[in-house]
């Protein structure tokens, strides 16, 4: 039976604003849930970015106070069971997200398994992981080398933040420097593109033959039989991020016109939610990246067993801890462009114990 239910408050700095087509920010706020039975603890992250998809602070706040205030004296397994069924969480996906998290990492610490493991048996032990470089202005030459040289493949760029052919100018300085066999470039323009725009910018990626690894949401009304006739035009993926689940009420995954999803578990309410939705649109031949929400190192672990769970071969976007200038707890890190996960139960978030007597609230 849970035992005690916690909720502690953060602010958390950047080490440099996250900018993009859809606004930046310079701290992560949130809360972290911690959820306590048989002499262990569950934790989970409730980091809400309603530019990314997820409810506002206010709403997460309420939900999140509504819910937990219900668990002390309820069984983690039930809990888990009629999570889908509670009303409290349908519209706070972040919210959601967090006390999913917490309770699944105390069940896998039950199970003596790690969070990875107890989501899919077959999970992996190590995963790949895209470098992530901020907007395309901010990125030079010496950026995408030293990635490269430690083991990087895949690095992401923010675009969108210029005009079209500003981008590609761009684009084209970079790719002089780049050996395409060694390393890609996954572009994510968040929507900033009508569908004129990226029609032009998709030849002229295609023409000038551009060491491009995908790119994510290209314009700003992702139309499905737009995004299929853009699809058309070029060899790498286009993907759906932050308007994903818009259409996923209407459309089939087929339909979408796309060949590669970014899934965000914070924004689409959980980990086995997003992990049957991946398997869904393996099972279909899309292509499927997990991605964090520039959370804490307690929203991050969680989303890095689920990407190793999900165990697909493409780099994941998780490898956003060095974004912090602070953090809960240590986080996962990369080294040579792969994470490595330990045989740790559970998500493999620690709280230090100078953050423990940290004050917070308790039900």
């Amino acid at each position: 039976m849970i035992e005690q239910v916690g909720l502690r408050p953060y602010d958390l700095p950047l080490r440099r604003a996250w900018d993009s087509a859809r606004g930046g920010f310079a701290r992560r706020r949130g809360w972290l849930v911690s959820v306590v039975a048989d002499g262990l603890t569950g934790y989970g992250d409730c980091a809400p970015l309603p530019a990314a998809g997820t409810e506002t602070a206010d709403a997460t706040e309420i939900a999140l106070t509504s819910y937990l205030t219900r668990l002390t004296g309820q069984d983690v397994a039930r809990c888990l069971a009629e999570l889908d069924s509670d009303p409290t969480l349908n519209s706070t996906p972040a919210a959601r997200y967090a006390v999913e998290s917490a309770l699944s990492d105390l069940a896998s610490q039950r199970a003596q398994q790690p969070l990875r493991q107890w989501l899919a048996p077959d999970a992996a032990d190590r995963l790949a992981v895209n470098a992530m470089l901020g907007t395309l202005g901010q990125v030079r030459a010496d950026d995408l080398a030293a990635h490269a040289a430690h083991g990087f493949r895949v690095c992401k760029l923010k675009v969108g933040m210029q005009t079209p052919a500003a981008d590609l100018a761009a684009l084209q300085i970079l790719a002089q420097t780049v050996n395409a066999e060694a390393i890609r470039l996954r572009l994510d323009a968040n929507g900033a593109w009508t569908i004129d725009q990226a029609r032009w910018i998709l030849e002229q990626l295609a023409r000038f033959e551009l060491p491009i690894e995908s790119l994510e949401e290209p314009i700003i009304k992702p139309i499905p039989e737009h995004l299929a006739e853009l699809q058309a035009r070029v060899a790498f993926p286009l993907a759906l991020d932050e308007s994903l689940v818009t259409y996923l009420a209407t459309h089939d995954l087929t339909q979408l016109g796309v060949k590669r999803l970014v899934l965000k578990p914070a924004v689409l309410g959980g980990l086995r939610r997003t992990l049957t939705l991946a398997q869904r649109a393996q099972a279909a031949g899309i292509e499927v990246v997990m991605t964090s929400v520039v959370d804490s190192a307690a929203g991050l672990w969680p989303t890095v067993q689920l990407a190793a769970a999900l165990n697909g071969p493409l780099a994941h976007g998780v490898a956003t801890a060095d974004w912090l200038a602070a953090d809960l707890g240590p986080a996962p890190r990369a080294c040579a462009g792969m994470i490595e996960l330990s045989s740790q139960v559970g998500s493999g978030f620690e709280l230090p114990a100078s953050s423990s007597k940290q004050p917070a609230i308790t039900y």
